[in-house]
Formats: structure tokens, C-alpha cells, sequence
């Protein structure tokens, strides 16, 4: 059904091989970024800007107002551009230039609502669509020619895609997997605990900690519970979260040290992306327990949920 994602699309030039121009672009963003990544971290920077959640609070689409929502497009074909300057060029007569190819950008808060003005009819689209809620996103390629689209405008002149159009897109990742949103996808109840009225910046980050536990944590995340500048000193030693929160027994696991990140692979929990942070409780091992780690000669590994853990988590090195 063309108004649902579904699995990615394996492309064959031989089928389109009249449309040599969409192979030349689809190709160029296959090759720059086979896998995704790189989308789905412009994806998450861009609607984590939209939210500003550290000077807002916000970290959920329903949480902004129509006008912003509709920012979210210019982002978007802004941030694109940053993020593939290897692969677009600045357009003249439309968005883009990629290969030799005028190239137009397309949002869509609904999958299949791309609405093409007169100027990109007959031309490429790149078309962009994301659910922060279902941690996904999708892009793809797709020619706006006369047997794509509806019959008839809205009043700015602009037409959508007809069902043979959404079913030509060409989806270089469908559905793309976002880099969570921890809080928009948290219980309610840690959700209000976490951000409780009088509760200083510190205090929301140990909270945040606390309750969101083998979990990939972003830094906007951070930023939003805090509201601070220096929003990841509270997350540091010497006062932050890590001193705070250890003798409870947590460990605050940092991507950007590689052994972190090794111990979170050894205790068998999400591995920290750098950037992000990942916070769980720890108790000492036993002879017999798997997915453990050492540290100053001490074995541990990670705590149930309702455990009582054994004494203060230990020191784990930043290198």
C-alpha cells in the first residue's frame, strides 16, 4: 500500500532505464550513504532544532505550533544540503543540483503528501517524510511528470502525487531507523518525575538517569531535561551525574570513549553512539554470571531492574 513503509526497495536500472537521470541521483545518495546513517542523523539534528529544547523544554512534534511544523521543511532541505555538500550543489532553477540534475526538495509531515509546485513538475524530486514518534524516517526519488500527478491545484498552484506516483518513488531507505527520542518514548510517569515542578537542572538530569535506564540517551536530550548552557557538565564527574548517581550503584557509560563503549558491550546493553550517553545500574559479579567487566580487579555486571545492588558502582576510566 503506498501510504505505509514497508521493506527497502532493491533498485534495477534495466526497469528504468529511460530515466537515466533518476538512476544518476538515486546512485549518488546510495554511494554517499548506503546505509542510512548519515540521513537518519540529519533527520534527528533537524527536528531536535526545531524542538530547542534546551531553551524550551520541548521534545515532541505535537508540542509545536503549526507554523513550526511547517518550518520543519526549509530545515530540512537546508540541513540536506550540509550534510551531502559531497553529493548537492546549489540549485539555480530549483533546489539542487546533483550530477548535472535539477533536483527539487520536498518535505512531507504525512507519507505521501508532497505537494509539487508548477516549477518542479516534469523534474526530479527528493521526497523526505519522518515520524519521531516511530523513531523512523524515509527518502526517496521520484520524477514529478504528468502520469505522477493529481488532476488539479491547490490554491498556491501546487499538485500531489497520484497513486502511480507514490508508487514510483524510489526509496533509498524505507523505513530508515531515527536515532531515538528517549523522552517522547519514556513512561508518562517518569516523564512528569523527570521534569517535576521546583526541581532544579541537576536534579532533572539524575532524574533522567535514573528512570531512563539501558537506553541510548542523546546530548539534546540532556540539554532539554537540563536547560542549561553547560548542560553536559551535569552529566560529568566532580558534581555531575556520574558522582552523584554512583553511589546508587549507576554507571553513566559515555560514546565517546571507547572503553565505555567496550564495557557496554561486555554487560550485553545498548552501546552509546558518540554523543550519547547510556545509564544503568551495576552490582559485583559472580564466578558463574556472563556479560560482566573488570574493573581495579573488581568483576561486575548489570543490575535488574527491582535488584538491590551490592554497594557504589565503581569508577569506570574515560580512554
Amino acid at each position: 500500500m503506498p501510504d505505509q513503509l514497508v521493506g527497502e526497495w532493491s533498485f534495477d536500472p534495466v526497469e528504468h532505464e529511460t530515466d537515466l537521470a533518476l538512476v544518476d541521483v538515486f546512485r549518488a545518495f546510495e554511494r554517499a550513504d548506503p546505509d542510512g546513517t548519515r540521513t537518519a542523523r540529519m533527520m534527528r539534528r533537524t527536528l531536535d532544532q526545531l524542538y530547542d529544547g534546551q531553551r524550551t523544554g520541548r521534545y515532541s512534534w505535537a508540542q509545536l505550533h503549526k507554523t513550526e511544523r511547517t518550518h520543519f521543511g526549509t530545515l530540512f532541505e537546508i540541513n540536506l544540503r550540509r550534510e551531502f555538500d559531497d553529493v548537492i550543489d546549489e540549485g539555480v532553477n530549483l533546489d539542487y543540483r546533483i550530477r548535472q540534475h535539477d533536483v527539487d526538495c520536498k518535505f512531507s509531515q504525512r507519507m505521501g503528501g508532497w505537494m509539487i509546485p508548477p516549477e518542479a513538475m516534469g523534474h526530479l524530486l527528493f521526497l523526505g517524510y519522518v515520524n519521531d514518534a516511530a523513531s523512523e524516517f524515509a527518502v526517496g526519488v521520484v520524477r514529478a511528470s504528468k502520469d505522477h500527478l493529481r488532476p488539479g491545484a491547490n490554491r498556491d498552484a501546487k499538485v500531489g502525487l497520484n497513486a502511480a506516483g507514490r508508487d514510483a518513488v524510489r526509496w533509498l531507505h524505507r523505513p530508515g531507523a531515527l536515532p531515538p527520542n528517549v523522552l517522547l518514548q519514556a513512561n508518562l510517569v517518569d516523564v512528569a518525575a523527570i521534569f517535576a515542578p521546583g526541581l532544579s537542572g541537576q536534579a532533572r538530569v539524575n532524574e533522567l538517569f535514573r528512570r531512563i535506564v539501558r537506553r541510548r540517551i542523546g546530548r539534546n536530550a540532556v540539554a532539554t531535561v537540563a536547560q542549561q548552557d553547560d548542560f553536559m557538565k551535569r552529566v560529568r564527574e566532580n558534581g555531575g551525574a556520574r558522582s552523584i548517581l554512583r553511589p546508587e550503584g549507576y554507571v553513566i557509560l559515555g560514546g565517546d570513549y571507547a572503553l565505555h563503549r567496550k564495557v557496554a558491550t561486555q554487560l550485553g546493553v545498548p552501546v552509546p553512539e558518540p554523543g550519547e550517553v547510556v545509564s544503568l545500574r551495576v552490582t559485583a559479579a559472580s564466578e558463574d554470571d556472563v556479560n560482566t567487566f573488570e574493573v581495579d580487579g573488581a568483576i561486575w555486571r548489570a543490575a535488574d531492574d527491582r535488584e538491590t545492588v551490592s554497594g557504589p558502582a565503581p569508577r569506570i576510566p574515560h580512554r
